[in-house]
């Protein structure tokens, strides 16, 4: 937790103890930063809405959107390789 120093109404000071707040969740396969997912602690999270939470994608909120197409394009071709 880190300290912030907060000015009190009778010229006083008071030390308060913040919640630092968590990195950005991040791609496992490029380590790219993943967009739309909030950057909260996890009890704050739940209290979010389930569209506010990720992206409605397949994998969103897990992997990046270049991973993702990477991956599609990847298996299309096996798929192509097979049929022929």
């Amino acid at each position: 937790m880190r300290r912030v120093q907060k000015r009190l109404p009778g010229h006083g000071h008071a030390t308060h103890f913040v919640r630092r707040r968590p990195k950005h969740a991040h791609c496992p396969i490029t380590g790219a930063k993943l967009h739309g997912v909030p950057r909260l602690r996890p009890a704050k999270v739940r209290h979010l809405s389930k569209t506010e939470r990720s992206v409605s994608r397949y994998y969103g909120g897990k992997i990046s959107h270049t991973a993702l197409s990477a991956a599609i394009r990847k298996h299309v071709l096996n798929e192509s390789m097979k049929t022929e």
